[in-house]
């Protein structure tokens, strides 16, 4: 298993239209090309701009492909353009692959 983190820094005033999409459009699509969520999480103290979710995939051909039909779905291109009529939702995304160390009990 690999497992990537995502970061993504939200446009001021964004933050509930962005979760919004999260929750009633792309987990859906997520889920459709088989993108696996661990978890979301929203920072209590820190930047309160930031919106982190953690996904798991068999290895990095499964995210690769699982990422490429995502993006090119037409459902989500849609939904992305409708979502963002008025702006940006997100400023700026950081993500990093991880791979669980040999003690990890999240293998």
């Amino acid at each position: 298993m690999i497992y990537e983190y995502r970061a993504y820094y939200v446009m001021p005033g964004r933050m509930a239209d962005i979760q919004k999409r999260f929750a009633e459009i792309t987990l859906n699509l997520f889920k459709k090309h088989g993108i696996r969520v661990v978890g979301f999480w929203e920072t209590v103290i820190g930047e309160s701009n930031e919106l982190v979710y953690i996904c798991a995939y068999d290895d990095l051909a499964h995210r690769a492909r699982a990422w490429s039909a995502f993006m090119a779905d037409p459902e989500w291109q849609a939904a992305r353009k409708a979502t963002e009529a008025n702006g940006p939702l997100v400023e700026r995304v950081v993500n990093k692959i991880w791979r669980p160390t040999a003690f990890s009990p999240l293998q």
